[in-house]
């Protein structure tokens, strides 16, 4: 399980690697950024679910990053 010191720094690493992978694909770059800021209010101390979050952030990246991804279906909200 990553510290919380070093969580902060994946969350923005993940962010701006979403971004430059949506640099080609419009309309994906406002819906990371919504969901960015629809869960930045979530506490460091709830660790299990900022770590959860990137786990499902690494995945839909790679999807993101796949030559046939054209669609924003991936992007929807986390369970609660």
């Amino acid at each position: 399980m990553a510290t919380g010191n070093r969580l902060p720094k994946q969350v923005l690493s993940l962010y701006r690697q979403l971004l430059r992978a949506s640099k080609d694909k419009p309309g994906f770059a406002g819906c990371i950024r919504e969901e960015f800021r629809r869960n930045a209010g979530i506490p460091p101390r709830d660790a299990l679910r900022i770590e959860f979050l990137l786990r499902r952030g690494r995945r839909q990246l790679e999807q993101l990053r796949a030559a046939t991804t054209k669609r924003l279906g991936a992007f929807g909200s986390a369970p609660e």
